[in-house]
């Protein structure tokens, strides 16, 4: 399977700015008061964006298998991942307020942009590297 690596992880990639770029235009619809972020087919393409993303993940860990504790990068990516969707969660319905909703939205995109960063760098203190090296 490792023929596909770079096949699975462009798709991978385009997944995961596909789910964020969409996270990003529901959360901006639902501080703004609109209805069409919480329709089914909006929360349904973003699960199917979702699985799909996810699944890649998984299929990318499978082809690299020791990648996962090499040098901790993939596991901060999946730590910041349940909190980006926690935040997300939040965000999009559960935040009580509009301001607690707007906190929660951009806490969630700051955690997506790290994730990016440590995804880019390959290393978990992602950003702050540069700061640190």
């Amino acid at each position: 399977m490792i023929e596909f690596y770079p096949q699975i992880k462009h798709v991978h990639i385009l997944l995961a700015l596909a789910s964020g770029g969409l996270f990003a235009l529901r959360g901006a619809g639902v501080l703004a008061g609109m209805a069409w972020p919480k329709w089914l087919l909006v929360r349904w393409t973003s699960y199917a964006i979702d699985t799909a993303l996810l699944t890649a993940a998984l299929m990318l860990l499978t082809i690299l298998p020791g990648a996962m504790f090499a040098n901790g990068w993939l596991a901060t990516k999946i730590v910041l991942l349940v909190v980006y969707i926690v935040l997300g969660v939040f965000a999009i319905k559960r935040g009580r307020t509009r301001a607690a909703q707007a906190g929660f939205y951009v806490a969630a995109l700051a955690t997506f942009a790290m994730i990016y960063i440590i995804a880019r760098a390959h290393h978990p203190l992602g950003i702050f590297l540069r700061w640190l090296g």
